[in-house]
């Protein structure tokens, strides 16, 4: 029996209720911790709960129906979920569903921030070198050859640059993608 006694606040949406419930179920979250952390958020005490669920959808088609599946775990068991869960900045649920997906970056150790963080130096090292290439074309019209050829060694190494953002951004999307489609762990689970 539960008898711890939460908080309860009853509040009229005025019309929020749907978007609100589809952006809980889009981000894999109650809209109970959805609320709180808004709350929290307003009243400047958002540093005190786990960031925001961003950057998963790759984990499970969000048109799914999804059901809720209540599991027993030893207390460690329970609290390694939720160290792996806030350590990937995922719910628990989007965490258990990546882990059963076989995504990489949840399954291997590695840290789904760290590989999102490298993705996104790699783009902005990309957006330099096309600043760069629109920066020297610009010379080359005006015919200012001089000042062109500072470019040079961007121009030498434009190739290996690509190819090592190309080959650096597919390894790290793969890592984030589940290992198996969504339709296979479902019929899985099933049988």
């Amino acid at each position: 029996m539960n008898t711890h006694n939460p908080d309860f606040v009853t509040v009229d949406m005025r019309g929020l209720k749907a978007a609100l419930v589809a952006h809980a179920q889009a981000r894999r979250e109650s809209v109970s911790v959805l609320v709180r952390r808004a709350v929290a958020r307003e009243l400047g005490q958002a540093e005190s709960l786990p960031p925001p669920i961003t950057g998963f959808e790759s984990i499970a088609p969000l048109r799914q129906s999804q059901i809720k599946l209540s599991i027993r775990l030893t207390t460690s068991e329970a609290e390694r979920l939720a160290a792996g869960s806030r350590a990937a900045g995922l719910s628990r649920g989007a965490y258990l569903a990546g882990l059963i997906a076989g995504i990489p970056a949840l399954t291997t150790g590695a840290s789904r921030t760290e590989l999102l963080s490298a993705l996104t130096t790699s783009n902005a090292q990309l957006s330099s070198l096309s600043r760069n290439i629109h920066a020297l074309t610009r010379l080359l019209t005006q015919s200012n050859v001089q000042k062109a050829l500072v470019y040079r060694d961007m121009l030498d190494t434009l190739d290996a640059d690509v190819h090592r953002h190309l080959t650096q951004a597919a390894a790290l999307m793969a890592d984030l993608r589940p290992r198996v489609s969504s339709a296979e762990t479902t019929h899985r689970t099933i049988r």
